[in-house]
Order: structure tokens, then C-alpha cells, then sequence
């Protein structure tokens, strides 16, 4: 291995990359390389660590109390605790003949004068777990800063020939909802602005049946489509304009706003959120489609944090759904029942769109027999929108989810007695309900009924927790991913759900009434459930699972595709993130069997 290689293999190792150049030029010259066999004893508790590990070839296994606790590989380092401590409750063990790095004890010591490395490698495991994926997040900044013109929303272009009326022209605008007018010129286009009116016509004393080209300003300035955002944003600065001309070669396709420019590179969920206000119809709800990915898209670039995304998706999409009911069911009947959204959306949880999960609590002795054909316009029209179809049929053309007050709480009564899997599989379902249109005191009042039926049955938790079971977690005694044939993992099943489903039971055993994870948690926490330290590896945990998932879902090709991850196309330190997230979803595995007693449950 050449020294560059030595030395990109080195900068791949975080912290190390937070070196100065001379820092990293000086550690190379004291970089040796070493060979040991199979079954070598490296470092125990009564084999004091000398150097810094980072291996090249082979692995090391880590037993503590004659456990394997990890397993090191190509490209991993240990042990930086042995040296700054002193100690260790460990046994490092040459599992493959092992090739490797050495960092000498008091050069690496040395390397703790560097501050960066020294908040590193003191951390607990949640902050440097947290550190990870602040260092894995600043890569993706890249896409963030190539982001084109044809990402963004335009507004629809006003175009006038030049000897049109001022009068003519300003109606076409108004019809048009249009931030400016483009006159149209022999081989050019000139355009007039809300101050063009104001001081060329207003203050100018012109009539409004005079040529719109009188006061047009020519020498407009436009930017190409497929140009780059941040040219947009500097063109504008640099001329101290609002406003640029798009076009695509020859032909005018829009019109960019500085609000919008600005709010894209804020955060141009106001602007979703205006839009979805202003639909009148399905199509123009259609329209807004590719502005929600592209938000998703803007703000995991940026860094926002997985957990905040999935909110603020879903509550535009709580927007769009509120939109449709209103389009489909008449204002008469809203306090005649309640529209829920559950899972992800209950949650607010959803990033790119899942199965519908919907439901509607009719008041009882309700005679509007027109929702049944509302309903189905209703799910039809989200499955337009790109809603897809709830394979299980949770949704509000299905009678078990579209009924009467009291039919719902006869259907509580049921789930919390049978004990059948479907029952549970039900209950769950609607913990996590959450009502967005209509009338809330429908839903507040069967909600209220369902957390009095769980006083002292510990039974029926206890087979709603056994379902975190079902799934096993992908990762192995050793440390190592379990994939399937295909080499992929199902991070939905495998790690997701366990928190989700553990978490929510818990919440239904202290009478919780959150439904988003994290808040569940949170509160749990609050209650003594769980103490602040396994609530926080909870939380990143889960943002972390979250965030590598909402990845796999922005590339996949299709729904089926979109929890499927194959760990070896992950870089290093977001295999890292994953292997301490499935090992905090196993502990909790082992929390909630313990605390349900699933041992003891058939």
C-alpha cells in the first residue's frame, strides 16, 4: 500500500480527518505495520495496551466475560479506551490473521491535544453515536449546493405581444395569478413589474389603453433551467433584482421569485403550505407532488434531523388530506364524524408516501348516508395523489374502519378480550390514530373509552408487546449483518418496528397518550419507565435506523424496494450507526420481554 493510500485510509477513519494537514503529514511518519496470527492475545485486562489499532486485513473479536461483545474488520480501529484509561474490561482476540496499523500509545496520546479528537474519543456512547452522524450528515451537503433551477417551483409566465393595452395586458396577468408581465419583442422579451406601474404609469400619467411596451424595461435577465440555484441567488444579489426570467433554450418556461429562491434555500415548506391552500382541485394538489420530495430532499441535505423532516411532512400531508375531505364530504356533515389518520401519518412519522392508513367515526344515530360514496371519492382521489392502497384495507371505504361511535367501542370491547392476533394487530393499529378533520370530540371520547379498557390487564399487553418478536434483529452475536439472499436487510422490520411497537405498548400500559416515537419516549421517560441514558439511545437509535431508511426510500424504484438496504453499499461510519442502533433495539427487545414477562406468553 502506497503512502497516499496510507493516508486516504487514515482520513477515512474519523476523527482523523479533523487534522491539520501537518498534524496528519506527522502522524504518517510515525505509522507502523504489523502482522498477527489467528488466536493472538492483543489487549485484556491484564495485558496493558501499547498501540491504537487500525486494521488493514483480517478481524478481531471482543470478548468480555468469555462473551463476544464485538467484531473488528477491515477498516476499524480499537482501542482508543485501553490507552486513555489505562483499562479495559475486555479481551482482544485475533479472530483472522490480522494485518494492521499500530499507533504507538504516546503518539496517540499525543493526538489527543488536538481538541477535536479529544471530544471524540471522550464522549459516552450516545454523544459519539450523535458525532457520527453529524460527520456523515456534512457529506450530503453536496447535493444540497448542486440544486438547479428546474428543482424549484416557477411561477406561470404572464407573455403580451407589445402592442397589447395596459389594460388588456393587466386583466391576462390577473387571469393568470402572475408576479409580472413579459412583453414580447421582435427577438427578445422586455417585462414590466408592479413598479413599472406604479412610476411609469401612474406617476407618468399614461391611460391604461395605451401599448403595454410603454412601460415595459427592456435588457430583462433570465437564467437557464438546468443552471444552478446558487447562480440564481448571486445573479439576483449581484443586479439587485426580485425576480428572474427562466427559460429553456429559446422558449420562456417561468418566472423565479426571490421569496421563493430564499424560502427554497430556508426551508420552502411555507410555500407547500400556501399552495396547498390555495387548491381548488385534485390536479392542482397533483401539481405540489414533486415540491413535498423536493422538500424532503432540501432538508436532509441541509442536515435537519430525520425526526423533524417527518413532522413537518407530515403535517403538510395532514394539510392535503384535510383539502380532500373538504373537496369531498359537504361541510354540513363535518360534526357528524371524524376523520383519523394512523400509523406513519398518526405518528408524524411519514416521509415519502406509504399506504393509507385512515379511519372515520360516524356520530351515533347519524343518517348522512353520503359518506359511503364520499369515502370511496376520498380514497381515491389520495390514491391520485399518490396515496397508495392499504394492503391490509385499513381505510375508510372498509365498514371495520368507517362506523358508528358505539360500534367502535364494541369492536374495543372485542379486541381487548380475544386476544387473537388480528385483535391486537387492530389495537395497534388504532393507538397510533390521530384525528385531523371533523368533529375531535368523537375521536377524544373513543379514545378516552380504549385506555380505561387496559386497567389491570396485563394480559392483553402483554400479547400486543409480543409481537415486537416477529421480526428478528439483523445483526449478529458477532456483530456482523444478517442479510437475506439478495444481501439486503429489511431495516423497517429488523430495527424500526421494535421501537415503534415496544414503544407504543408501553405508552398504552402508563396511559401515555402521544403517538409520535419520540415524544412517546420522551414521556416515558418522564413517567421512570426507562432512565435518561436508554431513553436518549433510544431516541438516536431510532432517528438514526430512520434517517438510513429515509435514504433507501428517496432511491428505491418502487414501494416494495423502499425498506430494503444492502449494508455493504453504506459507507463505514454509517455501518457503524447501523451496527449500535440494532444492538440498542436488541437491548430493547430485552426490556420489553422482561417488563411484558413474553416468556410466559403462548
Amino acid at each position: 500500500m502506497s503512502i497516499l493510500d496510507q493516508k486516504k485510509l487514515i482520513e477515512s477513519i474519523h476523527p482523523f480527518e479533523l487534522l491539520s494537514s501537518n498534524e496528519l503529514d506527522g502522524l504518517m511518519g510515525k505509522i507502523d505495520i504489523a502482522y498477527y496470527p489467528k488466536d493472538t492475545l492483543l489487549i485484556s485486562p491484564t495485558l496493558a495496551s501499547i498501540v491504537f489499532y487500525i486494521i488493514i486485513k483480517g478481524s478481531v473479536k471482543e470478548l468480555i466475560d468469555d462473551e463476544i461483545h464485538n467484531v473488528f474488520s477491515e477498516g476499524d480501529s480499537f482501542d482508543a479506551d485501553a490507552l486513555i484509561y489505562t483499562k479495559t474490561k475486555g479481551k482482544f482476540l485475533v479472530d483472522e490473521d490480522l494485518i494492521c496499523y499500530e499507533i504507538k500509545k504516546d503518539d496517540f496520546l499525543d493526538l489527543m491535544q488536538n481538541k477535536d479528537v479529544q471530544s471524540y474519543y471522550l464522549q459516552d456512547l450516545v454523544s459519539r453515536h450523535q458525532s457520527l452522524k453529524e460527520y456523515d450528515m456534512q457529506s450530503d451537503l453536496s447535493g444540497f449546493l448542486i440544486a438547479k433551477v428546474s428543482d424549484i417551483f416557477l411561477h406561470v409566465a404572464c407573455i403580451v405581444e407589445k402592442n397589447e393595452t395596459i389594460y388588456d395586458s393587466l386583466v391576462k396577468q390577473q387571469e393568470l395569478k402572475a408576479k409580472a408581465i413579459l412583453v414580447k419583442e421582435t427577438d427578445s422579451y422586455s417585462i414590466v413589474t408592479d413598479t413599472d406601474i406604479r412610476v411609469k404609469m401612474i406617476l407618468g400619467s399614461l391611460h391604461v389603453e395605451d401599448y403595454i411596451e410603454k412601460i415595459a424595461t427592456k435588457n430583462i435577465i433570465s437564467i437557464d433551467i438546468n443552471d444552478f440555484l446558487f447562480n440564481a441567488l448571486l445573479s439576483m444579489t449581484q443586479n439587485e433584482i426580485k425576480r428572474l426570467v427562466v427559460t429553456d433554450g429559446n422558449e420562456v418556461v417561468g418566472i423565479l421569485e426571490q421569496l421563493d429562491l430564499l424560502s427554497y434555500f430556508a426551508n420552502h415548506s411555507h410555500l407547500v403550505s400556501v399552495q396547498i391552500e390555495k387548491a381548488k382541485t385534485i390536479d392542482d394538489l397533483k401539481n405540489l407532488q414533486s415540491d413535498l420530495k423536493n422538500l424532503i430532499i432540501t432538508l436532509r441535505a441541509k442536515g435537519v434531523k430525520v425526526r423533524y423532516i417527518t413532522k413537518l411532512v407530515s403535517t403538510l400531508n395532514i394539510k392535503v388530506y384535510q383539502k380532500v375531505f373538504a373537496m369531498c364530504v359537504d361541510e354540513k356533515y363535518h360534526q357528524d364524524c371524524a376523520l383519523l389518520v394512523m400509523g406513519s401519518e398518526g405518528r408524524e412519522e411519514q416521509t415519502l408516501k406509504t399506504d393509507q392508513d385512515n379511519a372515520l367515526i360516524i356520530k351515533d344515530g347519524s343518517t348522512c348516508r353520503e359518506l359511503e360514496d364520499s369515502m370511496k371519492e376520498f380514497n381515491r382521489y389520495l390514491l391520485e395523489l399518490g396515496f397508495p392502497t392499504c394492503s391490509g384495507n385499513v381505510m375508510v371505504t372498509n365498514p371495520l374502519w368507517a362506523k358508528e361511535l358505539h360500534e367502535y367501542k364494541n369492536s374495543l370491547d372485542t379486541w381487548t378480550h380475544d386476544m387473537s392476533e388480528t385483535s391486537a394487530q387492530n389495537l395497534s393499529i388504532f393507538l397510533d390514530a390521530k384525528c385531523i378533520a371533523g368533529n375531535t370530540k368523537l375521536f377524544e371520547e373513543i379514545n378516552s373509552y380504549m385506555y380505561s379498557q387496559f386497567s389491570q390487564r396485563d394480559d392483553v399487553l402483554a400479547h400486543i408487546a409480543k409481537a415486537i418478536l416477529n421480526f428478528d434483529t439483523p445483526i449478529s452475536m458477532f456483530s456482523n449483518f444478517i442479510t437475506a439472499k439478495d444481501n439486503e436487510i429489511d431495516i423497517k422490520k429488523g430495527g424500526i418496528f421494535a421501537i415503534v411497537h415496544g414503544v407504543r405498548t408501553l405508552c398504552l400500559q402508563h396511559k401515555v397518550k402521544e403517538t409520535n416515537t419520540i415524544e412517546r419516549i420522551k414521556a416515558l421517560n418522564n413517567k421512570g419507565v426507562f432512565d435518561k441514558i436508554f431513553a436518549t439511545e433510544l431516541i438516536e437509535s431510532f432517528d438514526t435506523l430512520s434517517s438510513i431508511r429515509l435514504k433507501a426510500m428517496l432511491d428505491a424504484k418502487s414501494i416494495d424496494d423502499s425498506n430494503h438496504i444492502n449494508p455493504k453499499n453504506l459507507q463505514k461510519i454509517q455501518r457503524d450507526l447501523l451496527k449500535d442502533s440494532f444492538r440498542v433495539v436488541n437491548k430493547f427487545k430485552k426490556f420489553i420481554s422482561f417488563n411484558f414477562h413474553l416468556n410466559m406468553v403462548s
